[in-house]
């Protein structure tokens, strides 16, 4: 059964527009999707499906998807718009659960790792952990300066594979030594043609990979940690490549995967 809500000062409204914020998602345990893909996606994993919000139209296209979710509103096009940060949204609007990304994976040292150190820009963030998807990776380690995975930019460039793989916010100090202890690669990454060219590099099944931030790189204590540091040679005039084409890269170069 639909609610009707027509206000913008209707608190469930109030309520979904705070989790466009960091502070608004841990407070409800809650996070948005905006449009039928991301939602379609949540339905066929483990999400726990919440609140499904969008018009009359919408609503009325997509009756087996509307029966998974608890609360159905039936909204206008102005709340939509009030409660998500594009400027066309697309008339759907799902809350989901926020994962608990706090807790180490019992099987953390297996398979492919992506690293974030201090990456900034939210579509690279989401960019990248959809590349890992592709690439076949195990998941994806964000260190406490890296923008939030359940940030709205950061959920519409992930496209879903935030239901695919493992997201984890850690120490990656405490990653790279576990690895380490492990005797398992750990791959950092500097503009450095004194670095190790990453053709030179097996691929492997269980390793990892650090990027650092935009226009820093990784920090100099980490890359002081790993087995190798890896550059990619440009055989033409750009200085560099964004990070997240680099990660692309270097994920699809050394995965050997399952």
């Amino acid at each position: 059964m639909r609610e009707q809500i027509t206000s913008v000062h209707n608190q469930h409204v109030k309520n979904w527009r705070k989790l466009q914020t960091h502070k608004g998602r841990n407070k409800f345990g809650q996070y948005l999707l905006d449009g039928w893909h991301l939602v379609q996606e949540a339905s066929h994993s483990n999400q726990k499906l919440i609140d499904l919000i969008g018009t009359a139209d919408e609503l009325d296209q997509h009756d087996d998807i509307v029966s998974l979710f608890e609360n159905v509103y039936e909204v206008s096009p102005e709340i939509i718009k009030s409660i998500t940060d594009t400027n066309t949204p697309q008339g759907i609007v799902a809350v989901v659960e926020l994962p608990n990304i706090h807790v180490l994976p019992a099987d953390h040292l297996k398979g492919a790792w992506l690293f974030l150190d201090r990456v900034q820009d939210p579509g690279n963030v989401g960019t990248m952990v959809r590349t890992a998807d592709a690439a076949g990776f195990t998941g994806v380690v964000a260190s406490n300066q890296t923008a939030d995975f359940f940030n709205p930019k950061v959920v519409r460039s992930m496209q879903g594979s935030q239901f695919h793989l493992e997201l984890v916010a850690g120490d990656l100090k405490k990653w790279i030594a576990d690895f380490r202890a492990a005797s398992l690669p750990v791959y950092g990454t500097q503009l450095n043609p004194a670095a190790k060219n990453f053709r030179d590099v097996t691929p492997g099944a269980n390793f990892a990979l650090i990027m650092g931030n935009e226009g820093q790189g990784m920090a100099a204590d980490l890359l002081s940690q790993t087995t190798d540091n890896l550059y990619i040679p440009m055989r033409g005039n750009a200085e560099s490549l964004n990070v997240a084409v680099s990660a692309g890269i270097l994920m699809f170069q050394l995965n050997q995967g399952n």
